[in-house]
Order: structure tokens, then sequence, then C-alpha cells
């Protein structure tokens, strides 16, 4: 059985794409080498997804808030099936948790409760197109969360978030284009960065941001706040 490894040498990735891609190479250069993320650190897949579903549309602040309300009222702080089954959906509302959300959560619970939501260990041995395919099938979420987890929980090298606004930004700045380039046409730009496509996504953003520090009258928005925050 294959086994995917978490996380991969950032270095050998930042050399590989610069000799691929000179303009990449250069802006990559100008950054300089990027911190490793948290690819080391344990998570629960079901708390991870419950919490994205959580965030979705909401400000980091607002959002922090209720999932607080919801670990104090399931008296837990990893977000279980078993947890969910601690409270009833109108403890959930009472939460600020949207109707939409809460039947989400209780479709991810069950779906994880009969096995189909594969856990973090499992993760380690499906293709990432396997695990976008078994996750997107939970109400609530979408391509964009799933591959958020795979370059930030799993450190899959080879992910290009091509519907990511953010993404696409840095996508047109890079190539100097009158405007973001579509996810297709992004899809097919990103092929000559594999097979660290999840590097390059992540000069992009850095890309994006560098563009917006530039301009005197813009704030510098952080790389996570420039993504694009629901599916």
């Amino acid at each position: 059985m294959a086994r995917f490894p978490r996380g991969f040498d950032i270095e050998l990735a930042a050399a590989h794409l610069g000799k691929r891609d000179r303009k990449l190479g250069r802006w990559i250069e100008r950054i300089g080498p990027l911190e490793t993320t948290g690819w080391r650190k344990p998570f629960d897949t079901v708390d991870s997804l419950a919490r994205s579903i959580l965030y979705q549309q909401l400000s980091g602040k607002a959002a922090a808030t209720i999932v607080g309300r919801v670990e104090t009222a399931t008296g837990s702080k990893t977000l279980t099936p078993e947890a969910f089954a601690r409270i009833d959906d109108v403890a959930l509302r009472a939460c600020g948790v949207s109707g939409n959300k809460t039947l989400a959560l209780r479709d991810l619970s069950l779906r994880a409760s009969l096995g189909e939501v594969p856990t973090s260990r499992e993760l380690l041995t499906l293709h990432h197109d396997e695990i976008i395919e078994r996750m997107t099938a939970v109400r609530g979420i979408g391509r964009w969360t799933v591959e958020m987890m795979l370059m930030f929980r799993l450190g899959r090298p080879d992910i290009l978030p091509v519907d990511d606004l953010g993404v696409r930004k840095g996508a047109q700045v890079l190539d100097k284009l009158d405007e973001m380039p579509k996810p297709k046409q992004l899809a097919e730009r990103g092929e000559k960065w594999g097979p660290y496509r999840t590097l390059a996504g992540l000069y992009l953003w850095r890309i994006a941001d560098s563009q917006v520090a530039e301009k005197p009258e813009a704030t510098s928005t952080p790389v996570k706040k420039t993504r694009r925050s629901q599916d």
C-alpha cells in the first residue's frame, strides 16, 4: 500500500520551481525562503472539517467566538461525532451556528460514524484525488476546503488551488496579465510547476500580498485573508 509522507523539502522544491519557471524563480529569490507549515502537528479529520464549516463566510473573530461556544456546549475541545451527539440542533443554533451549517455538521458526523470520512492516519495512504472525492461528499465541504487541508495539514507537495482568488491574483501579477486567469487557465499554467505546485501556490499568495503592501492607500492583508474563504 502506498504511503504519502507529510510535508516535503521546501528548499529542493524552490530550486526546482526556479529552474522550471524563471519568472517565478525571480519572485522566489525576492521573497526568500518560506517557513514550514504545521505538517507535523497531529490533527483530527472531523475536528478540522467541522471547524472549516464553522468558519465559512465569517470573519475570524466571529467564527472563533462561535467555535468557542460549541466547544463549551459539547464539553469538548475536539469536535468529534461523539461531541456533536451531546448537543441538539436547538443548542447548536443557540451557539450561533446557522441552519445550513448545522445540517453540514450533522452530515459530517454521520458520515464519520459510518467510516466514510478517513481518519488522519488513513489519509496518509490515500492519493489526494481520492481524499478530495471522499471529503467533498460531505455537505458543506467543497474542493477548496479539502485543498487547504491537503496543503497545510498534510503537506502534500503538488496541490494548486486554482479557484482561490489569492492564488489567481498572484498568477496575474506573476505573468503581468490584465485580469486574473480563469481556473482552467491557471491549471494549465501550473503544469509547469509540478510536482511542487503547493509551494508555487504559497508563493503566489505572497506575490499577491506584496502588491497590496506596495499600494500606499491599501492596508497589507495577510496571506490567509486573501484566500477565498468559502466553497
